[in-house]
């Protein structure tokens, strides 16, 4: 599991690289997956380098398939990524809602089984334009819904509606796919933390994926060219084709080890074990829109809600 940045820029300044990445303003827990690493200095200059070096190619060879995906609507963490979303019912009037893991919590990681519901917060989220500006800044009126268990997911309700956000910085929330995600599908992962895109395809589906004392159920897996590193835990997963969401970015496995931190394993349903390192995955979100009903208030009893309860 990765843990808090403390020396990016000083990293970067070591290697000789002018892209400075969107530092966190306070210090936080620790974090899981690709919240961000200061394990060693060495994997932060790793981490870094690897970063601005894939950012500085981006911007000289851009890919065709990403001019569609923007960092618009994204959302900059203390230690992770996110982005405002909204669901096929929501409407403009409806309190705006933030996407991120689980892991991202400024309390901690959520023990396994463990799900926190309607929360007071005062979190504060940096958003970002197309280009990848700080615009405003927006704040949390309650972490509605947090979870690291079936799934990595955190869901906070802001103090601004879709409508005034639209309004005062001409940003959209992204809307969330409602229906399970296709292998195959060509998807960005927008990273507010790191203000970068990568992009790749959906490469398949884990039936279990064990992270440590976490198991997360139908993970999405990414072909090899998500690199994605620490500081893109939380970052909306955004079909090419339609721009709607359809998971949360949250770990990888970074060593080759089996089913510890930082080096999730997948578990097929005979209980076969698989490891894929360097390959990085996120969690489905799809069954999210049917356990929010209107005004955008969670209802873990509807009838069609599948999400953990407390």
């Amino acid at each position: 599991m990765r843990k808090p940045l403390v020396a990016a820029l000083s990293a970067l300044a070591l290697a000789g690289i002018g892209a400075a990445p969107a530092v966190a303003a306070e210090p936080t827990a620790s974090g899981v997956g690709k919240s961000v690493d200061t394990d060693t200095p060495v994997s932060v200059v790793h981490d870094v380098v690897t970063s601005a070096g894939a950012a500085l190619s981006q911007v000289t060879s851009p890919s065709p398939r990403l001019k569609a995906v923007t960092l618009a609507g994204t959302v900059s963490l203390s230690n992770c990524s996110g982005s405002v979303i909204r669901f096929p019912n929501s409407a403009d009037t409806d309190p705006a809602l933030v996407l991120s893991n689980g892991h991202c919590l400024t309390t901690g990681f959520p023990e396994p089984g463990e799900v926190l519901t309607n929360q007071a917060s005062s979190r504060t989220f940096g958003l970002l334009n197309s280009s990848g500006t700080r615009v405003a800044t927006l704040r949390a009126s309650k972490l509605a819904y947090g979870t690291m268990t079936d799934t990595d997911v955190s869901i906070y309700q802001l103090t601004s509606t879709y409508a005034s956000i639209k309004s005062s910085y001409g940003i959209s929330a992204l809307t969330v796919q409602d229906t399970h995600p296709t292998a195959g599908t060509a998807i960005t992962v927008a990273s507010g933390y790191w203000k970068r895109l990568y992009s790749c395809n959906i490469d398949g589906f884990a039936y279990r994926l064990k992270e440590g004392d976490w198991t997360w159920k139908d993970s999405v897996r990414y072909t090899s060219a998500c690199q994605t590193i620490g500081g893109t835990s939380g970052s909306p997963v955004i079909d090419q084709a339609t721009g709607k969401v359809v998971a949360v970015n949250n770990t990888g496995n970074e060593d080759g080890e089996r089913c510890t931190e930082n080096n999730p394993c997948e578990v097929d349903a005979n209980g076969n074990v698989t490891v894929r390192e360097g390959i990085n995955y996120a969690q489905e979100i799809y069954n999210i829109p049917a356990c929010f009903t209107t005004g955008n208030q969670l209802n873990l009893n509807a009838s069609t809600c599948t999400l953990p309860k407390p």
